[in-house]
């Protein structure tokens, strides 16, 4: 990675470190499910980032942890408004024994809203291991359950970044339930299965990608303080080329006003909840964050003056919901837009793999990117 990311926005460093991960995540031939969130783990990242020097620090800031504007970008999405349910849980959990600066647990905690606990990895693993896990469902209200898995935390363990979000949104037009039918989703060229299909028809924003290989479609949520992008390949066989275009710079593009516009739309898409869970540390070092991770190399003196403080795990874990739910107001809405029925209608038929993406659009932030293969 020879681009520094420090020099960019917020939104655009979070943008290409998402894209990265998603292409280690993305990288068995097999099409698979993919969901995670670029800008929590970038939050998570941040607050090790202020513990660290020389080139760990180095390392994490080419990623695109950097937190001069987290701050703020936390404070809005915690005020989402009406119709959102957006829970974020930042922690680090630090073996007892170490002098942890002070400064650096007032940093975090100031900028990132973190909890700090000091626990026992060396004589209680098991017990810390659920202390954990019971941290993080508290905090996400139940929604994030057996963040760490038994055995996934030992009593060689120094130091555990915990990073979880919970997001749940009701859409600014409706689907009706009453119109959902079962159709076929294509998995692959040779199979299908049977999905719950949504289906609406009013007036979106569509555009599509530079090739015109794929349809993409903005689906606002309630307020339009956040909206779901789906970028649906016109044919199966292109999905591996929309993936290899899907550059910083082309999806900035895709997503943008401009290359967006106002029509009729008859859209179907499948009824989904996608539940992730990743142990990011090996694929962290693929992407250049070694140091940290290293005994030998790791230096986090700007957490304690201990020469032996290493990152030895970071696991992100993510839910989503995506189904027919809306507020009155949104549905009342819905029905408005959907009486048009004389109107050309372009046709928007997610049957087959897409990607899709959740964006923050008061910053351009992209929040979660995924991949949905199989509903």
């Amino acid at each position: 990675m020879d681009l520094n990311l420090t020099r960019l926005s917020l939104s655009k460093a979070i943008a290409a470190f998402g894209l990265d991960l998603y292409n280690k995540l993305n990288s068995s031939d097999i099409c698979k499910n993919v969901f995670f969130s670029p800008a929590s783990i970038s939050i998570a990242l941040g607050m090790v980032l202020i513990g660290a020097n020389g080139n760990s620090k180095m390392q994490i800031e080419k990623e695109g942890a950097i937190y001069s504007e987290f701050k703020q970008f936390l404070l809005q999405l915690n005020n989402l408004g009406h119709g959102y349910q957006l829970k974020l849980a930042n922690n680090l959990f630090m073996q007892e024994g170490y002098q942890f600066l002070q400064q650096y647990l007032t940093r975090t905690k100031e900028i990132y809203d973190a909890t700090v606990q000091i626990v026992n990895f060396l004589s209680a693993p098991e017990i810390t291991r659920k202390t954990i896990n019971l941290e993080v469902y508290k905090q996400t209200q139940g929604n994030i359950k057996e963040l760490f898995a038994p055995g996934a935390i030992g009593p060689q363990t120094v130091l555990v970044l915990a990073n979880a979000i919970y997001f749940k949104a009701t859409w600014q037009y409706q689907f009706d339930p009453n119109y959902t039918t079962e159709r076929n989703f294509r998995l692959n060229e040779n199979e299908t299965k049977s999905v719950h299909m949504m289906y609406q028809k009013g007036r979106f924003k569509l555009g599509h990608t530079d090739g015109k290989n794929a349809q993409i479609l903005c689906l606002p949520y309630v307020g339009e303080v956040l909206s779901m992008f789906i970028i649906l390949p016109n044919d199966i066989s292109h999905l591996e080329q929309v993936e290899a275009a899907m550059t910083c710079k082309n999806l900035a593009h895709w997503l943008s006003p401009e290359n967006l516009r106002d029509h009729h739309v008859e859209i179907y898409i499948p009824r989904f909840k996608l539940e992730a869970c990743y142990d990011l540390d090996l694929t962290l070092q693929e992407l250049g964050l070694t140091d940290v991770f290293s005994k030998a190399k790791a230096d986090l003196l700007g957490m304690s003056p201990s020469h032996q403080l290493f990152l030895s795990a970071v696991v992100h874990k993510t839910y989503v919901d995506v189904n027919e739910v809306g507020t009155e107001a949104a549905a009342a809405t819905g029905v408005a837009v959907s009486n048009r029925s004389l109107e050309h209608y372009e046709l928007f038929v997610a049957d087959r793999p897409f990607l899709f993406c959740i964006l923050h659009n008061p910053t351009n932030t992209i929040l979660f990117l995924g991949k949905l293969c199989s509903p």
